[in-house]
């Protein structure tokens, strides 16, 4: 999920983790095993590898788990077999959403996504009907009430990193996709912080949705009913509320 605001986007995720980790860690496994099947299981050598046991580490899945979906995902017996595809819509009062998955069978997932769009007064739209509404950005996120933000913010200067974000000792920083690692190694080596909340690649909204508090509770049942899906992986919307 990604919307209205970053601090209530990273709120949501943890909120999620604790009441949905078993199906978080499924959804992880997923991820690890496409990654695993594009680009070997060297984490070293595959970016994107990398990046998805960052997001493993985050939602606090144990090492053995994910080095065991590895293994599996670059042994020859290996029979899983996910395509990405990703679906965008509007919906209640014309939200944007993107809804990213992994499947084995398209057409499962193609209806399942357009059926929670339209239970919720939304519709599935086409390739790119809304994907210029958003940008690609790296997120990285974590608690320390031990820090300044102008003490992070002039670490930041050292790197690339292109926002800072912070609220009540919550730390936000956006950066450009391919410079992602770089920020997260420079806070993790030089500056020591190694809890984090979140490490990835999100889309970004650049137009906002203002929407009241019933079209929230609509908007919210919509996300609800994707992210309970088994092959919906994110899903951003660009509404926006107090």
């Amino acid at each position: 999920m990604a919307g209205h605001s970053q601090f209530a986007n990273i709120k949501h995720r943890k909120d999620a983790q604790d009441a949905k980790r078993a199906k978080i860690f499924i959804k992880i496994a997923k991820e690890i095993s496409v990654a695993v099947k594009k680009g070997g299981p060297n984490i070293e050598s595959n970016p994107s590898l990398r990046l998805v046991l960052e997001k493993a580490r985050a939602n606090n899945m144990p090492k053995d788990n994910y080095e065991k979906v590895i293994k599996k995902a670059a042994g020859e017996t290996a029979t899983d077999n996910y395509e990405e595809v990703r679906y965008e819509g509007y919906g209640p009062n014309g939200v944007a959403v993107i809804v990213d998955c992994l499947t084995d069978n398209r057409n499962r997932t193609a209806a399942n996504v357009r059926s929670y769009f339209t239970k919720k007064g939304g519709s599935l739209g086409q390739t790119n009907s809304v994907a210029y509404l958003f940008e690609r950005k790296g997120i990285i996120a974590f608690s320390n009430d031990q820090l300044r933000e102008d003490e992070v913010l002039e670490w930041l200067l050292e790197t690339e990193a292109e926002d800072l974000q912070v609220e009540n000792n919550n730390f936000i920083i956006t950066t450009a996709p391919d410079k992602l690692m770089h920020v997260k190694k420079f806070l993790a080596e030089v500056k020591k912080i190694n809890d984090f909340d979140v490490v990835e690649i999100t889309m970004n909204p650049t137009q906002f949705v203002e929407v009241d508090s019933s079209t929230k509770e609509k908007v919210e049942g919509l996300i609800n009913l994707l992210e309970e899906d088994d092959d919906v992986q994110q899903v951003y919307h660009n509404a926006q509320w107090d």
